[in-house]
């Protein structure tokens, strides 16, 4: 019965202190460098070809990276666009971007900044790229609570409609920066990284630098 439905995390990455993790592995360090900086590279060393980037609000672009490592690198989903999902979280919404529009009121405000006033653009951005037509939702919480999203994401795979979600934290503001998604399906054989989707897996990968799983 679909409430009873085994579920896997096939992939996981977690990027912040200017490191970037993939399935518990090192993927990319670049120590001693502002946020921005770090990001350009974790760009480049993901060979991404991908010019819409640059004008993203940070946000964005820092959970547009985490997908990719997920997502992208030669990954296949197979599976269309309507049975794709996403469900991500932060604490600080789209303050990041809010903070930089408000600086500029006292001149003329950048209509390219105003469009990321909102924290589930990074979905959406998200969802171009990778082509994500199933169920979306964002949500606010004061720390990252992944028994909630565990649940909301059982939910999803419930309806039968979902059977890939990307899911996961996306936070940024300033220099302090987070990002650990994890890509969950029901399929445990596309990954030899495959573990069960429970919320002391989300929990320890997301609290461990070294992605450490069990």
């Amino acid at each position: 019965m679909s409430h009873t439905q085994q579920l896997y995390i096939n992939a996981a990455c977690r990027i912040g202190n200017n490191q970037a993790w993939k399935d518990g592995q090192l993927f990319f360090e670049q120590a001693g460098v502002p946020g921005d900086e770090f990001m350009v590279g974790l760009y480049r060393k993901l060979n991404l070809q991908y010019p819409k980037w640059y004008k993203m609000d940070r946000l964005s672009k820092l959970g547009v990276l985490a997908a990719e490592i997920v997502l992208g690198m030669g990954v296949n989903l197979n599976c269309q666009p309507g049975e794709k999902a996403i469900v991500l979280a932060n604490s600080h919404s789209s303050l990041d971007t809010d903070a930089r529009f408000v600086s500029q009121m006292e001149e003329i405000p950048s209509p390219a900044v105003f469009v990321y006033t909102l924290p589930n653009i990074v979905s959406g951005e998200i969802s171009i790229r990778h082509c994500f037509k199933g169920e979306q939702a964002f949500f606010v919480s004061s720390r990252p609570d992944m028994e909630f999203l565990y649940s909301y994401v059982r939910a999803i795979f419930a309806d039968g409609r979902t059977r890939v979600c990307l899911m996961g934290w996306a936070d940024i503001l300033g220099e302090q920066f987070n990002a650990t998604l994890y890509r969950v399906s029901a399929d445990s054989d596309d990954s030899v990284h495959s573990m069960e989707f429970n919320t002391q897996n989300l929990y320890q990968y997301f609290y461990h630098e070294q992605g450490a799983v069990s």
